[in-house]
């Protein structure tokens, strides 16, 4: 079974999807973090993001792999450098690339077989898994996902002014929306959270009874096989 969370930057997705995942004893994946293991990437390599050819060769030549909880760039863990402000700002320039979503849609399917799966990202639910059996887009007001970045950053070490996060991130909403692919779109057959106010813990709790739910429909669902015998 697949779990979709779609939604904003800072929204939650991430620590929202990986402890449902532990909960349900499913599969995590963070597409999110392999966007920005390129990005990276390109930093490190000094690549000129205008160079559309260059930046397909990139995302070819990267080995990215999941090792829980780490993210490992041919073989180093990465998991604190993708999170930095300056590979956060970089992301856009990947993130629109044809070549590299078209790869890295196939690595998360790829990802996928055989698994019961939490996966989190901007276009899980409508473009990479479709046909999901539970979808949810995740959301939070501009100046709480600006709260918890600057938080964030500073964990790590990072002294970022708000009003720089707030202006980054309402950059980074609208050319989300914008995006000619994988853009900002929640899915029609997604439910909406909104988690501003709401403990971690809480809309854990919530989407895992949702799961729950749905992982008992399906299992009281007929087979096509049962149906032709009842006919």
């Amino acid at each position: 079974m697949i779990v979709t969370i779609d939604g904003p930057a800072g929204a939650g997705k991430s620590s929202v999807a990986k402890r449902l995942a532990d909960r349900l004893g499913y599969d995590f994946l963070d597409t999110g973090a392999m966007y920005r293991v390129v990005a990276l990437a390109g930093l490190r390599s000094g690549i000129d993001w205008d160079d559309a050819d260059a930046v397909a060769q990139l995302v070819r030549s990267v080995d990215i792999r999941f090792e829980d909880p780490r993210i490992l760039l041919n073989g180093e863990d990465v998991s604190g450098a993708i999170r930095a402000n300056e590979t956060t700002v970089a992301v856009r320039h990947v993130a629109d690339h044809p070549d590299v979503r078209q790869h890295l849609v196939s690595l998360q399917r790829q990802f996928a077989v055989g698994r019961n799966l939490v996966t989190e990202g901007r276009d899980q639910g409508t473009l990479v898994f479709p046909g999901a059996a539970c979808k949810f887009f995740l959301n939070a007001s501009a100046q709480e996902r600006a709260r918890r970045r600057v938080a964030d950053l500073r964990v790590r070490g990072q002294e970022v002014p708000f009003e720089d996060i707030l202006r980054q991130q309402q950059r980074r909403d609208d050319e989300d929306r914008q995006r000619p692919l994988g853009g900002l779109i929640m899915a029609a057959d997604a439910l909406q959270i909104d988690t501003d106010g709401i403990s971690l813990d809480r809309v854990v709790q919530r989407l895992e009874q949702i799961v729950r739910r749905r992982v008992e429909q399906l299992a009281g669902e007929p087979t096509a096989d049962s149906t032709d015998n009842q006919s």
